[in-house]
């Protein structure tokens, strides 16, 4: 049962490899974002046969010292090969398929100075419409304006403060139309999602709305809904 242990430890190494390498290439343009994705899946199947033969030599065979080291490291890397992309497919599933959030559904902030840098994206900077909103109020009934009590020429210098504290790149920041617009790059896979905010007078002192997209994927298992989230939470408590 040796070449089988070895046959284990070498699936195990090309099932972590295949999911290592699937962001990074993705984000330094050594392949699109599709095959990337396609990798995730395949270091998903490899990481289970890993697995299964990692229990199939310990079922036949009672290895000690360095072999049974070597199946170890296999059946970890075999079910981390695995539990990564399932953890991503679930996530997934657990959300709507959607891929711009705002807290201005009737109104959405509308983008200016980005949309050049969207010539090429998949997905347009048009608002989807009613079936977009009614999907977010479902899945994220918690995302709504911000409201401040402070002039809206201090909202704008918080709201792009918070901007750059998020690590966005800024491509626009008009004060006197109150509009902030960015970009953000997602760590792993490099994905760039587009964002601006929009800051209004409102009875309160001042009124922010926020709207983040991404240029491409129909879903986005949730990541600008939680970028949204976490840009009003760094407002609100600054």
């Amino acid at each position: 049962m040796r070449w089988f242990r070895a046959l284990a430890v070498l699936v195990a190494m090309i099932a972590v490899l295949a999911l290592l390498l699937a962001g990074p290439g993705t984000r330094f343009g050594l392949w699109n974002f599709r095959f990337g994705l396609s990798l995730l899946r395949y270091a998903a199947y490899l990481g289970v046969a890993a697995v299964v033969l990692v229990l199939v030599v310990l079922a036949a065979t009672r290895p000690h010292g360095a072999g049974l080291g070597l199946l170890i490291v296999a059946f970890v890397f075999g079910a981390a090969a695995f539990l990564v992309p399932w953890g991503f497919l679930q996530k997934a599933k657990g959300t709507p398929p959607i891929h711009d959030i705002t807290t201005d559904t009737q109104n959405p902030p509308t983008f200016v100075a980005v949309l050049p840098l969207r010539k090429d994206a998949l997905n347009p900077a048009t608002y989807g419409g009613d079936s977009v909103a009614e999907q977010q109020r479902r899945a994220y009934p918690d995302i709504k304006p911000l409201e401040l009590d402070i002039p809206p020429a201090k909202a704008f210098d918080r709201a792009l403060a918070g901007a750059r504290a998020m690590g966005w790149t800024i491509d626009a920041a008009d004060s006197t139309a109150g509009r902030i617009e960015a970009t953000a790059t997602t760590a792993w896979f490099g994905f760039k999602d587009d964002i601006v905010v929009r800051i209004r007078p409102d009875s309160a002192g001042s009124r922010i709305d926020v709207r983040s997209v991404s240029r491409v994927g129909k879903g986005d298992i949730g990541t600008n809904a939680a970028r949204v989230r976490a840009y009003l939470a760094r407002l609100a408590s600054a």
